[in-house]
């Protein structure tokens, strides 16, 4: 009886990576070590309004570390499976409870958008022109019930800012977003990513604002962008990622008008981490 079940079982498992092999074929198939996996964006990207809750943003770096950045994908929408079990592991809960986040975030995602500006120099009048963009993150949502994965079809004119990225691009493992419990920690550890070589990145607290979306009433109150977004989001970083992050606040006559953040990787947190 014992073989008998081994051989049924081994059955059952060649069964499986046949499928896997086959959904490969078809759509890029995002695998249970998504975790060493990178997201890659374009600066642009990183430094836009996103328009995504902290379950639409794991759901969206999932798709976007499913990606092969290497690949042109031309005006194709590529496809990408993303599994509850790979939500759980990011999110750090019960796969169970990812099956309903993964089910409510596909139902938003559809309508969310990105809004950034998009600069370049124009060929004959040897001047900067500025645009302002707004786009789709995907052309199609769809939860499979019973399943516990869901498909999303990227938007073709996002892809040139998610692969073939040489310059102007930020890239972070998901690791490091891992069990993150804030958007606004996840959205500050990307700001700083992108500026990770210079070790310091400066914002007015106007543009800090609009890029991570803050409530209008923040703006009146800095105390509040203070106390509920900025500390917690460095202590969560540094608690989780192990960055080490000085904040100074500018004044210009008695409003406080810049935030600075001066930063590293603490090495002995990578230590731990490897």
């Amino acid at each position: 009886m014992a073989k008998q079940k081994t051989a049924e079982g081994t059955s059952i498992k060649a069964s499986e990576a046949f499928k896997r092999r086959l959904v490969a074929k078809h759509t890029d198939v995002v695998e249970q070590t998504t975790m060493n996996r990178s997201v890659n964006m374009s600066n642009a990207l990183i430094s836009s309004a996103q328009g995504l809750s902290l379950v639409e943003k794991r759901i969206m770096c999932l798709a976007v570390a499913g990606l092969d950045s290497r690949r042109h994908y031309g005006q194709e929408a590529p496809v990408v499976t993303v599994n509850a079990n790979d939500y759980a592991e990011l999110a750090d809960i019960k796969p169970e409870n990812a099956y309903k986040e993964l089910e409510e975030g596909v139902k938003r995602l559809y309508e969310r958008s990105i809004h950034f500006e998009s600069s370049w120099k124009h060929p004959t009048r040897n001047k900067i022109s500025t645009a302002k963009v707004s786009m789709r993150w995907v052309g199609r949502a769809k939860y499979i019930e019973g399943q516990g994965h869901i498909e999303l079809a990227f938007w073709w004119e996002i892809m040139p800012h998610l692969t073939l990225l040489k310059e102007r691009f930020t890239s972070y493992k998901l690791s490091q977003a891992a069990a993150i419990r804030s958007l606004y920690s996840w959205r500050l550890l990307e700001l700083l990513s992108q500026f990770e070589s210079t070790g310091w990145r400066e914002f007015t607290v106007e543009d800090f604002s609009k890029t991570l979306e803050l409530p209008e009433t923040y703006l009146k109150n800095f105390s509040h962008i203070k106390k509920r977004v900025i500390e917690p989001a460095v202590k969560e970083l540094q608690a989780k990622d192990g960055w080490i992050i000085k904040v100074t606040y500018k004044k210009t006559g008695r409003k406080i008008t810049r935030i600075r953040f001066d930063f590293q990787r603490d090495p002995q947190g990578d230590l731990f981490r490897a």
